[in-house]
């Protein structure tokens, strides 16, 4: 499938694929033999570039998705919640199959997944004619961890499109994530794996291109770094009760993106994000659903800033 004529207002480049949903009794899980899983094991395309895309386009934004896509059961449901969401999608073949993972959710909402890295090759990359057209078309690319995310970075800079990117729980170490975090104009990432938030942001505006950076914290809300200037941000009231985490920081960045793309300030996108996060929170992982525009633009107004 080919990108939708006229102007994209956002590129999501990587992340598709699927998701097992296990929902446990607790986190960790102790050893037994086996569980009874009464709510069921189920089986749903959505990965963070889906979720990123799913969000953006629920916001009224004009989404393009790019991914390594297999001709296997697993892409036909990613592909189906493309159609379905009137998402525009280019799926280039991907021999090795389409990426899953199966996650883990405990009664608090809490998850720990297990990536299948099978489902990738270092090697992988996408035609430069192909990601040329469509990063030029777009006013933002946002750039997924996912290979072959990582070989296209050189190509997307020197299209001079601003990117953004989302670190995930990175450590502040790890090199893989480096080249993402030092491209990107907008840079995302969760503080839970880091032992001085403040230091690992300034760190990447000090070292690389961001003009923004958003470390987000849970229900501690999250760590504001633009124009130099370091700010907290409350985190925002759930409406409903938190049932499940998966895709809170995919749908914090795409409301954040959202809010940058309208023209407002960083800490107002910073709002918008907590309460796109706050929503997520209480969508169960079994279901592809984000917060619709209207919703977040009323929930933001009655929330202070």
């Amino acid at each position: 499938m080919t990108a939708h004529e006229g102007a994209i207002d956002v590129l999501v480049l990587g992340g598709a694929g699927v998701d097992t949903i296990v929902y446990v009794p607790e986190l960790p899980l102790p050893y037994a033999d086996s569980y009874m899983i009464d709510s069921g094991i189920r089986t749903r395309a959505g990965q963070t570039g889906d979720f990123v895309a799913l969000s953006l386009t629920s916001l009224g934004l004009r989404t393009h998705h790019l991914d390594l896509l297999g001709d296997d059961p697993e892409g036909d449901l990613v592909r189906a919640l493309h159609r379905k969401r009137g998402i525009g999608f280019t799926a280039l073949p991907q021999p090795a199959g389409t990426k899953r993972a199966v996650n883990l959710v405990g009664p608090d909402g809490r998850r720990l997944s297990l990536y299948d890295t099978s489902r990738a090759h270092p090697d992988d990359r996408f035609p430069e004619e192909t990601l040329n057209t469509l990063a030029t078309a777009s006013r933002h690319v946002h750039v997924t961890l996912t290979q072959p995310c990582s070989h296209a970075l050189p190509a997307l800079i020197e299209t001079g499109v601003p990117l953004s990117t989302d670190l995930h729980d990175w450590d502040g170490e790890n090199p893989y994530h480096e080249p993402f975090a030092l491209a990107a104009d907008v840079v995302f990432l969760s503080a839970a794996a880091l032992t001085d938030p403040e230091r690992t942001i300034r760190r990447i505006a000090g070292r690389g291109r961001a003009e923004v950076v958003v470390a987000t914290a849970g229900a501690d809300g999250a760590y504001l770094l633009a124009d130099g200037e370091l700010n907290r941000v409350p985190a925002a009231d759930p409406p409903a009760p938190v049932v499940d985490s998966n895709g809170a920081g995919d749908a914090f960045a795409a409301a954040f993106l959202y809010g940058r793309l309208m023209g407002e300030p960083p800490q107002r996108c910073a709002l918008y994000g907590a309460v796109a996060g706050a929503y997520a929170c209480t969508v169960p992982a079994t279901r592809a659903e984000a917060i619709g525009r209207d919703e977040l633009l009323a929930r933001a107004d009655r929330t202070r800033p």
